[in-house]
């Protein structure tokens, strides 16, 4: 899952939203430099990405980009589920992407001071673009991916993935949709675990 599942995920605490999205940043004895609530969603983080990656319905996905994108077809399928998301989000959240994603960007940047250096211009881009509404449109998705397909270390095609999502959406959708569901009671089942 990329950045709009993992907020989305974490329900409306704002401590629990921005660990999530920081949580890539952080490595080893760092996350004790944060409140609980704040490390409790970079648990849930890792909680979602560990399910997402064992998940068979995930893996089966991730096998319709193999062929051309190797083992940077997790990478892209995390994407395209966010692209998925985004166009059916009334089918999972009351409030209006739009709106959504505003209050996201506007509760981070007045605590932007503590994302991770290595974060700081990611999230300046993706606040500047509005990268979780452009995952609802196909030409967002394009962007996305080619962006990201300029920090690879060798010369690599990701806005090639579309035309394979596009071509399985009528397969992708509906298993992704009760994926969705299943990984939505897990992130209940963890935070009522997690201490």
């Amino acid at each position: 899952m990329n950045f709009l599942a993992h907020i989305h995920l974490s329900g409306p605490d704002k401590d629990l939203r921005f660990g999530n999205f920081i949580a890539d940043g952080i490595r080893g004895k760092e996350i004790h430099n944060f409140p609980k609530n704040v490390q409790a969603g970079i648990h849930l983080h890792r909680a979602i990405d560990t399910f997402t990656d064992q998940h068979p319905t995930f893996r089966a996905h991730c096998k319709l980009l193999s062929p051309e994108h190797g083992h940077y077809a997790r990478v892209i399928m995390d994407v395209v589920y966010d692209h998925l998301l985004a166009q059916h989000w009334n089918d999972f959240h009351d409030q209006p992407l739009a709106e959504f994603a505003q209050d996201f960007y506007r509760e981070t940047e007045l605590r932007k001071e503590t994302i991770p250096q290595k974060m700081q211009r990611l999230f300046q881009l993706m606040q500047e673009q509005d990268w979780l509404v452009e995952y609802s449109r196909v030409e967002g998705l394009e962007r996305i991916l080619f962006h990201m397909s300029k920090r690879t270390s060798f010369p690599s095609n990701f806005p090639k993935a579309v035309a394979v999502v596009e071509e399985n959406k009528t397969l992708l959708l509906p298993a992704f949709v009760d994926f969705y569901h299943e990984l939505q009671e897990h992130c209940k089942e963890h935070l009522q675990i997690t201490p």
